[in-house]
């Protein structure tokens, strides 16, 4: 994109100001825009992701939004999938050490989430790097030398690592490598900007030390909020379950969007749509109704990760199962083999998680609790509760999860 073709500075800064919580700092990024647009040349715009599971969800494309706002400015994405920085696992606002994965784990997660990213960036324009293309080439001595430019002071300025000494819980010397790492990457890929949640500040002024100690021009710092979960309370998590993926069949996505509360919505457009302020204003005014307005996010998340298509078929499901109580049109059916039956029966948590319901019996068990399981309508409320399967029956986990369940052989 040439001079000519990039908006105005006003016009850069005013967009990448939407949702954003803080610019450190602002009028370098004001002077970094102004250099580029003189001379043609696009900021790299850094975006580092540990590939520590491997899907995501709505809380992670807000940063990624972010990246392909800054795309669609005319500047170079720089996404760094940290397959080295994963090893270590990230303790950003963690009150105990991470696990750590096995390589082939990390490899596995890195590879869905570039494509699942995909779902978001302009993939054309999208420079992806693997942390261990410098760091599995760093002797022992590199790292010590690296580990010189940050002091114990300094790491413990962090606020989960202050809480966790004060608490006495323990900290590993490879966690405290972590902010190193990461602003190691900056200097690598010469960062003009990195984009983070709130809660990587700490990491992201790092890479600016470590930059300015290499000779570059330090980067500039953008962070986004962290996004609520469906319960509009606690942050967006799939342990959670409070989490909308961006690979989720559009009825489930569609679904989950008409859960979130009326407090959460303004945050949910602004965050995870393009929608317009004014339109925002107008859809959650207090003379307009709230379902209007989750029916319109709804459908504009079905839209942007499947398609329009995919968001009709979604709205007239949901009206079908939940506005006028009907089963949904599509069940899947689970037979259920002999062998797993004593007496023609089996454990409600079984039956669940055979049927693909749950990802665990803990969860199974919360749903029960939460009176969110039902055979053929009728409510279970004994987590140690026997199911008779003697022919079909149908059951829901939850508001939008069904299966119908038969006797195999």
């Amino acid at each position: 994109m040439s001079m000519a073709q990039m908006p105005a500075v006003s016009e850069q800064m005013a967009a990448l100001w939407r949702g954003a919580v803080e610019i450190i700092q602002e009028d370098e990024l004001a002077r970094k825009l102004t250099a580029s647009r003189e001379t043609g040349r696009p900021l790299r715009i850094k975006f580092g992701v540990d590939p520590t599971a491997p899907d995501i969800h709505l809380g992670h494309t807000v940063v990624l939004r972010k990246l392909r706002q800054f795309q669609d400015l005319g500047h170079q994405a720089v996404l760094i999938i940290g397959d080295y920085t994963a090893l270590v696992g990230d303790p950003s606002g963690r009150s105990k050490t991470r696990p750590m994965l096995t390589p082939e784990e990390i490899a596995a997660n890195a590879q869905t989430y570039i494509d699942q990213a995909a779902k978001v960036l302009d993939t054309e324009r999208t420079e992806v790097r693997r942390n261990s293309e410098w760091f599995a080439e760093m002797s022992f001595l590199d790292v010590i030398r690296m580990t010189a430019k940050m002091t114990v002071a300094r790491t413990l300025e962090r606020d989960d690592f202050a809480k966790r000494y004060r608490d006495g819980e323990p900290i590993g010397v490879h966690e405290m490598l972590y902010p190193l790492m990461q602003g190691y990457d900056s200097v690598m890929v010469k960062a003009d900007v990195e984009l983070g949640g709130t809660e990587q500040t700490f990491n992201l002024l790092v890479g600016r030390d470590l930059q300015r100690d290499d000779g570059q021009e330090p980067q500039v710092c953008l962070t986004m909020p962290i996004l609520p979960g469906t319960d509009g309370v606690r942050r967006m998590s799939k342990s959670l379950g409070n989490y909308i993926g961006v690979d989720e069949p559009p009825d489930e996505m569609f679904g989950k969007a008409m859960a979130i509360p009326d407090e959460g919505m303004r945050d949910m457009f602004m965050l995870t749509t393009d929608v317009t302020m004014a339109e925002i204003d107008g859809l959650l005014a207090d003379d307009a109704h709230p379902r209007d307005a989750k029916v319109a996010l709804a459908r504009r998340l079905v839209e942007m990760y499947h398609s329009k298509e995919a968001a009709d078929a979604a709205e007239a499901e949901f009206n079908r199962v939940f506005s006028r109580h009907e089963l949904p049109s599509d069940i899947p059916e689970t037979e259920i083999p002999a062998s797993k039956l004593k007496d023609g029966s089996i454990w409600i948590v079984d039956l669940m998680r055979e049927a693909g319901l749950v990802d665990s019996g803990s969860e199974a068990r919360r749903l029960i609790a939460q009176d969110g399981v039902s055979i053929d309508g009728e409510r279970i409320s004994e987590t140690n509760a026997q199911i008779t399967i003697e022919g079909p029956v149908v059951l829901k986990v939850g508001k939008r999860r069904f299966a119908r369940i038969k006797p195999g052989s």
